[in-house]
């Protein structure tokens, strides 16, 4: 039987935690999202210092080559983080419920699952990195760097997904703010490591690839200590690492959409990559610097994704349906500007903020004509991702899934098979990003209307039986 913590009274939270549940929503949203946002853009910052020290001392081959990687690696992690999505929303349920032993399994079942999925990754990346880069129709002045950054950037997948389980559980329980501290000094190690193996040593791209997986290992060891030093509910004992068979499947349930999500939207990204790579590398550089800039929008964004996770999953465990649609529109409309101002801002100071990756003047315009259709309007993927947190946070990972799939990735696919064919410049390419956005946010929010009304007729009908 499950056991119930008792009394009815909020739990006294850490100052380290948030009270979803109860209170006013949005002070307290805003505190758990801006430290969960600089923690992402910590984390991005990882991979942009890689993509800035190499374009800088290393050459336009360097920076081409590690920008070449990012969709492989999405493609080939994504299923595995898409995991880590359900440990977020069962740790949220279960610890708003105040269901002690599920949460003590569930924590355990996770750290396990993380440091089996990053040990399969290992020889994923090894094996697969030469025969995906040559589908992928790398250029051969660029390959040989690319395998050799892909494959040591690989053996540090344990690290990296013991921290964003880790993370993920954190988050669950309403603590953003230690994540952050981790990574901050995580990030200066980084930078520190890459100008020493890529200036005087002239390592180059295995330099920054070494470089971010010491300093990812620092993260994840600094994660899996906070866990096993708190005296909560949710405290890890490396003796009890498990895998609970009936977490292991709910997590999968809710996890494994996101993560085959995510994977399929890298594959409509790769083919994307291939269709930039035919405009050879000056065009493959431009693209690089631009998908870095954007991807720092993108992770302040995204974190509010994640904060529509964890709300409406402590909510849902808690019985506060009243509170879900409020977390979603306040989710909603924070989105948008963030999205508005950091996206048009980006496109704005182009020209500057292109020059830290190359001084190339052909790269840089590249750079610029990816930015003016994507960031100023990357508000659309926000608000995409924000409405589809929601619905996860409820439970429900497949349906999402295949609304993305369906208006996002099939779409790209299409557009890239049929009128990129027929007008086959870079500016037609990106415009499939934007179009895939509206269209799919559009049928998001009728689902979520459809999960939301099933949840609250559960829960009447629950009160009628009672």
């Amino acid at each position: 039987m499950t056991e119930k913590l008792e009394g009815k009274q909020p739990k006294k939270k850490r100052s380290y935690e948030i009270d979803m549940c109860n209170g006013p929503l949005l002070g307290k949203i805003v505190m758990f999202y801006l430290p969960l946002m600089l923690s992402s853009v910590l984390q991005l910052l990882f991979n942009a210092a890689d993509v800035i020290v190499v374009g800088q001392f290393a050459g336009d081959e360097a920076l081409a080559a590690v920008g070449s990687t990012s969709s492989l690696i999405n493609l080939l992690v994504n299923v595995f983080l898409g995991l880590s999505v359900g440990t977020n929303v069962l740790v949220s349920r279960f610890y708003g419920a105040g269901q002690k032993k599920d949460l003590e399994d569930m924590v355990h079942t996770s750290i396990m699952t993380s440091l089996i999925s990053g040990v399969i990754l290992v020889f994923v990346g090894f094996f697969m990195a030469k025969p995906a880069l040559l589908l992928m129709g790398v250029p051969e002045d660029v390959i040989s760097m690319s395998i050799l950054y892909l494959r040591i950037y690989f053996a540090g997948m344990p690290v990296m997904m013991a921290y964003n389980f880790g993370s993920a559980i954190l988050r669950a329980v309403g603590d953003t703010k230690r994540p952050l501290y981790y990574l901050l000094f995580a990030g200066v190690v980084n930078v520190i490591l890459n100008l020493i193996f890529v200036v005087p040593l002239h390592m180059s791209v295995a330099g920054v690839a070494l470089a971010t997986i010491l300093s990812q290992a620092l993260s994840a060891l600094m994660v899996l200590r906070c866990l096993m030093k708190t005296e909560a509910d949710y405290q890890l004992f490396l003796s009890k690492l498990h895998v609970d068979q009936d977490k292991l499947i709910k997590m999968i349930q809710i996890g494994l959409p996101a993560g085959l999500q995510g994977a399929l939207f890298s594959i409509s990204n790769v083919l994307i990559q291939s269709s930039v790579n035919s405009f050879g590398k000056i065009a493959m550089a431009g693209n690089t610097a631009a998908s870095n800039i954007e991807g720092f929008v993108y992770v302040s964004m995204n974190a509010l994704h994640q904060t529509a996770i964890s709300f409406t999953g402590q909510n849902y465990g808690a019985k506060k349906f009243d509170r879900i649609g409020r977390i979603l529109f306040i989710c909603l409309t924070l989105v948008i500007g963030v999205g508005l101002v950091l996206g048009n801002g980006a496109y704005l100071l182009g020209g500057t903020l292109l020059k830290l990756y190359t001084d190339n003047p052909e790269a840089i315009s590249y750079g610029i004509l990816r930015l003016s259709v994507i960031c100023t309007t990357y508000c659309l993927c926000g608000m995409m991702d924000v409405i589809v947190g929601s619905i996860r946070g409820l439970g429900y990972g497949i349906m999402p899934m295949l609304v993305s799939l369906t208006g996002a990735c099939l779409f790209r696919v299409v557009w890239i098979f049929t009128v990129f064919q027929r007008v086959h410049t870079l500016e037609c390419l990106y415009l499939s990003y934007p179009i895939s956005w509206a269209l799919t946010f559009a049928v998001h929010v009728i689902c979520f209307l459809i999960v939301f009304r099933m949840q609250k007729k559960k829960q009447l009908e629950t009160y009628v039986r009672l």
